[in-house]
């Protein structure tokens, strides 16, 4: 008799409801939209800057959010990343409850919702808007006083921890108006910005 070692055995293999034995790409939508690419990406942001220049700032969010690219390469999301971010801090505190009222109010408003809450998540995953990571760290070592000479977070380095603030703002304005229900469809949508 042959010794079999049970601890390696692949016991999910032998269970039918398995997630190894379920294709993964049933859980795609049929209806992504088709690949896109940077330079589509960069035409967006150009008529999105073009909206945000002559003052429709509802105009700019929806269609930076209704041009998502969902089936894009990587540098077209990154691409239309920055150009969602410049649209969020182009529009002041105090109109971000009317434009995120126009955007998500009427036919495709809570998708928009959604994919705006796609995007503040990755923006407050990137590395660029939580740890001030454009910049290398430097070594910091104490004085022969006591004192060290360690600054504040991101202090001289700017931009990063306004963007945060920024991308707070706009989740706390969205769940206030879209409810906890955004939340849990983004966690669970496998279509990423």
């Amino acid at each position: 008799m042959a010794q079999i070692n049970y601890r390696t055995i692949n016991i999910d293999a032998f269970d039918p409801e398995s997630s190894v034995n379920f294709p993964m790409e049933t859980l795609l939508p049929p209806t992504l939209p088709p690949s896109e690419s940077s330079s589509d990406a960069a035409n967006v942001a150009s008529q999105v800057r073009q909206l945000l220049r002559s003052g429709d700032s509802e105009g700019a969010m929806r269609h930076a959010l209704d041009t998502a690219p969902l089936g894009g390469d990587d540098r077209a999301k990154e691409v239309h990343m920055a150009t969602v971010i410049e649209v969020l801090q182009g529009i002041r505190q105090g109109e971000m409850t009317r434009v995120l009222e126009g955007v998500c109010s009427g036919e495709g408003g809570s998708e928009r919702a959604d994919c705006l809450m796609k995007y503040l998540y990755k923006g407050m995953a990137s590395p660029a808007a939580s740890s001030g990571a454009q910049s290398p760290r430097k070594s910091v070592s104490p004085q022969s006083t006591g004192f060290s000479q360690i600054q504040a977070r991101n202090l001289g380095e700017g931009g990063s921890s306004q963007q945060m603030s920024v991308l707070l703002s706009w989740h706390e304005k969205l769940v206030e108006l879209t409810g906890t229900g955004s939340i849990v469809r983004v966690m669970t949508d496998r279509r990423t910005v």
